[in-house]
Parts: C-alpha cells; sequence; structure tokens
C-alpha cells in the first residue's frame, strides 16, 4: 500500500491519507476499527482529524504507511479532484458514450460495491446539481452522487472487506493528467443515470 500511496501523491500530486485495514479474526478478517458490523471494513478513516492528515507529499506518505504499513489508501476529494460517482451499469454505458463522442476523461474507479467514480476538476461537484437540473433532470430522480470538499474516496487497490478491492476502470496516465471539468461530462453521465433508473423501473414491473 505504501507504494501505491507514494506514486499517487509523486507522480499524481493527489492527496493520500492511510485509514483503517483488515485484521485476521479466526477464519474471517474484520476492520482495525473493531466494529464488527462496520460499513467499510478496512477503508474507511481511521482518525477523525484525517482531512489534516492528507498529505500531497511522497515523503509524507512514506512517513505515514511507514506507521502502518496494512493502512488502506485512501484521497481526499475537493483538492486536486472531485468524482461524480455513480451505479456500474450507468457508468459503463456513460463510458462508452464518451468514448464514442471523444469527450475529454480522468480516471475512474470501480468499487466492490459496484460504484464507479468519475474523476473531475475540484468544485465540479458543487456544480453538478444545477448542470443536471438545467438538462430538465431532478438530481433527486438520478443516482448520481458529487464528492467534493469533505468527501474522500478509496484509492485502488484498497480491499474492502470480503468484497473485494477497489479497481482502475482507466488508470491514471500521462493522457489523462488534465481533468475535465464537470459540464464536459454532466450529460452523458446524466443520461446514463437516467436509461438506468428507467431499466429499473422496468424490471420491478415485470
Amino acid at each position: 500500500m505504501l507504494d501505491h500511496a507514494v506514486r499517487y501523491a509523486e507522480e499524481r500530486h493527489w492527496d493520500v491519507f492511510p485509514g483503517t485495514w483488515l485484521e485476521a479474526a479466526g477464519t474471517t478478517e474484520q476492520c482495525s476499527c473493531g466494529d464488527s458490523d462496520c460499513e467499510a471494513p478496512g477503508a474507511h478513516p481511521a482518525r477523525s482529524d484525517w482531512a489534516n492528515q492528507a498529505t500531497g507529499s511522497a515523503s509524507g506518505a512514506r512517513r505515514l504507511w511507514g506507521k502502518q504499513p496494512r493502512a488502506s489508501v485512501l484521497m481526499p476529494t475537493g483538492r486536486t479532484f472531485d468524482v461524480l460517482e455513480l451505479p456500474e451499469s450507468a457508468g459503463f454505458l456513460a463510458l462508452a458514450r464518451l468514448e464514442r463522442m471523444d469527450l475529454p476523461l480522468g480516471p475512474v474507479t470501480l468499487t466492490p460495491d459496484r460504484r464507479m467514480s468519475f474523476f473531475v476538476l475540484p468544485g465540479g461537484a458543487a456544480k453538478a446539481p444545477a448542470l443536471v437540473r438545467d438538462l430538465g433532470w431532478a438530481p433527486s430522480a438520478l443516482d448520481l452522487v458529487s464528492r467534493g470538499q469533505g468527501h474522500y474516496i478509496a484509492a485502488p487497490p484498497t480491499r474492502v472487506g470480503a468484497r473485494g478491492a477497489v479497481q482502475w476502470v482507466r488508470r491514471p496516465t500521462a493522457e489523462n493528467r488534465w481533468l475535465p471539468d464537470t459540464d464536459e461530462l454532466i450529460s452523458p453521465l446524466a443520461y446514463a443515470c437516467g436509461r438506468d433508473a428507467a431499466a429499473t423501473r422496468a424490471a420491478r414491473r415485470a
């Protein structure tokens, strides 16, 4: 985990901070927080002041993970990037549409809970609800979550209990170093979420 944390800080200048980790508990694993009902075992902040703990320095990352090498890699949003999160089914539909339209794309992650996060420029999360309304959608009608200031995401290859690990759908590369703005992605993402919601409703009626 140290190598990944250092790489994110050194190569992308992303802030990182260590979260909880998984510990052996008989034949299973449990979160280091000690809560047997933990909602995100091994993948949430270990301290309440996590925002102050985050660092964009490679040496700072080495120091933090040197204390607990198994700690998950978490990244605060609202600093060097925001994310737009949606269900996996809608995410792959949006991804295909974005690629066909040759629109700019940044890195994209997929969690074991089947949620996709599209990286956008910081400040994009705050704009998303108004942009969705401008497209004719009620933000509450779409499963499209904006994460900016005060939020965080788990970075690959962080494991979330027995569910699996966070993965890259689109890895950070030199080509996607410059992140798109929310304005550039919101229409395909909202369209995909709307299609996904309609398909879910139709399946329930069937």
